[in-house]
């Protein structure tokens, strides 16, 4: 073990045997909770809100979502789809591309680690993930990394399809965090995502998909 290391793991002892002390002005998260839409009004503030920051929002249902995303597909000419293969949304994937060959694209498992796999993450036409939740204040969406679905695939791709269901908006982050209980555990990266990449470097410019994600499409099902 190198001095690093040992230093590093002294520091965390130290603060896990730190004792919790109580607080000594409860907290007012009032004005955090205030805030509140129908289940209607939540998915249309968010899809206002994403979109004026330039994602693209396709609202369907769980009845016609598959043929959104196949219209999605041919639209942006996407021929390979980076997907983690132990989703939810991963058996549907492989039953659309089985039944439907022509109209899907070769679905590419994430599997290797990220030094063996540059290539791949810079060569793939886009990457398709799930969400954990959205934001409808911000026009947000919650992504919980894990494994299977990394960070980076919804930051190097140049295409970024996010699947959300609509029950899953809150009307703020503070809800999202008190609902989900986040203090209880969570992962390395927790991504908030509202659009594509942008920077406003040039020139004092903002400019959309510079770098890293250039396109977000969500598909929102009611």
């Amino acid at each position: 073990m190198n001095n690093s290391t040992s230093a590093r793991n002294n520091i965390l002892s130290n603060l896990r045997k730190s004792p919790v002390t109580e607080e000594k002005c409860p907290r007012d998260v009032a004005v955090m909770e205030r805030k509140s839409w129908t289940a209607a009004e939540k998915v249309l503030k968010l899809k206002s809100m994403m979109e004026a920051v330039h994602t693209e929002v396709r609202l369907c249902t769980e009845n016609d979502w598959k043929n959104t995303l196949r219209a999605v597909v041919k639209e942006k000419g996407i021929s390979q789809l980076l997907y983690g293969s132990k989703t939810a949304l991963a058996e549907k994937l492989r039953n659309m591309r089985q039944q439907t060959p022509d109209t899907m694209p070769e679905l590419v498992d994430y599997k290797q680690p990220i030094e063996e796999c540059k290539d791949l993450l810079f060569d793939i036409d886009a990457a398709i993930t799930t969400t954990r939740s959205g934001i409808a204040e911000t026009g947000s969406l919650i992504l919980w990394t894990t494994p299977d679905e990394p960070r980076l695939m919804s930051l190097i791709p140049p295409i970024h399809l996010a699947v959300l269901h609509a029950s899953t908006i809150y009307n703020t982050f503070w809800e999202a965090v008190d609902t989900e209980q986040w203090n209880s555990g969570m992962p390395t990266n927790a991504l908030l995502i509202s659009g594509p990449s942008k920077t406003a470097d040039i020139e004092q410019t903002l400019v959309y998909g510079v770098h890293g994600c250039k396109e977000l499409v969500v598909l929102l099902i009611q």
